[in-house]
């Protein structure tokens, strides 16, 4: 009996870690992407825990195949800089047995695409259309013919044709208010040993050691939807460029990059739940899925659960079983995934909230209250994200 079929449309994190789990499980695997090749350049990823210990079921060493930087201390600090929490990472390793990293996206995903065979991987190759009408999915491409498949993995991304297509009644995205920048830099000389977020009034600004020793900055701030700059570089400056040490120095940095190297996006997340996450033989995951505010640093983390935990839940792709529980195991596959990241996409939100506070009373009740929770509880209030990763019975 030949082996089951899954096309996966889209080769993002999740889309790479799903094939991967189901190549793992014996499936025949195709992935589609719309690029022409895969990503040389863009921003950083954080792995937190759940991330790293799903990985670690479909046999992805994450931190040792993209190598780590595993900074000394994690916390939150106001724009004079002094911190409100931090947070030694022993501490974390010691309660989660591991720490979160961050990693280059691109060198991510260069170790997810090197476990696939290189026959998997189609660049270059847009999803047109998925027709599921007649209970087997038909895959249409513009670069070549249809690909019959048993199954279809939706990691089309935030904006996922796919998503509108089979529920159009669906509110879709809503903009939360912010735009934010993504850049990577060099500054060994600065040696900067934590991984921090700065809080001000509506805006913010992360830096993240990552694993090549280059550091991951982003910043948010609190503008209309499609709001622009002649140039992102003099705007960061502007607006940060008076914050703590080390960010003016950050940003002189981020001043000799090329422009088209600082990235800028308008944020997003899903104005509601899917009704489920799947329709006939074909399952949503990531972005796709659940679009996120990326305040928690979940939503990469969160694609990797749904591939890893949908992969589990499917029949092996070459068991030689002719009875076929694949629309079963979708059912399965959003029992087990629908509510947690609901649960994470609401609290994303409510984060970024608080992080955009800009009436100068609030800011101060905020930054009292954060400063007044003790390392400890503040720690034990992220167990359900990052001890909550589980592999259905």
């Amino acid at each position: 009996m030949p082996k089951r079929h899954a096309v996966v449309v889209g080769a993002g994190i999740g889309g790479l870690t799903a094939a991967i789990a189901l190549h793992r499980r014996g499936w025949h695997v195709t992935v589609c992407e719309r690029a022409p090749e895969p990503p040389t350049t863009g921003a950083g990823i954080g792995l937190a825990p759940n991330a790293l210990r799903a990985l670690d079921t479909v046999d992805i060493d994450a931190a040792h195949a993209a190598g780590s930087a595993v900074p000394t201390t994690m916390g939150l600090r106001r724009s004079d800089g002094q911190w409100l929490t931090r947070t030694d990472t022993a501490d974390m390793a010691a309660r989660y047995g591991m720490p979160p990293i961050a990693v280059p996206r691109p060198a991510l995903a260069a170790v997810l695409a090197a476990a696939l065979p290189p026959e998997a991987l189609r660049y270059g190759t847009a999803v047109t259309a998925v027709d599921d009408a007649a209970g087997r999915p038909t895959i249409r491409t513009a670069v070549g013919p249809d690909l019959p498949a048993d199954l279809v993995v939706a990691a089309d991304g935030i904006h996922s044709p796919l998503r509108r297509a089979y529920f159009p009644a669906h509110p879709g995205l809503r903009y939360i208010g912010e735009t934010a920048w993504r850049t990577i830099v060099d500054a060994p000389d600065l040696r900067i040993p934590a991984m921090s977020e700065t809080w001000g009034r509506g805006e913010r600004f992360g830096v993240a050691p990552l694993s090549d020793g280059r550091l991951y900055l982003y910043a948010t701030a609190v503008v209309p939807a499609g709001t622009r700059s002649a140039d992102h570089r003099a705007e960061l400056r502007h607006r940060f460029g008076s914050w703590h040490d080390p960010i003016p120095a950050l940003l002189d940095r981020v001043g000799r990059l090329d422009p088209a190297d600082v990235l800028r996006n308008d944020l997003y997340d899903l104005a509601a739940p899917l009704p489920r996450m799947h329709h006939g033989r074909i399952a949503w995951l990531g972005d796709a899925a659940h679009a996120m505010a990326p305040n928690l640093g979940q939503g990469g983390c969160q694609a990797i659960e749904d591939a890893v935990v949908l992969a589990h839940l499917l029949p092996a792709g070459d068991s030689g079983d002719s009875s076929d529980s694949t629309p079963a195991a979708l059912a399965a596959y959003t029992a087990a995934r629908r509510d947690r990241t609901d649960a994470v996409r609401a609290r994303a939100r409510r984060v970024g909230r608080l992080g955009a506070l800009r009436n100068p009373l609030a800011v101060a009740a905020r930054d009292l209250a954060v400063r007044a929770t003790p390392a400890r509880l503040a720690l034990r209030g992220m167990d359900d994200l990052f001890n909550g990763f589980r592999l259905p019975g």
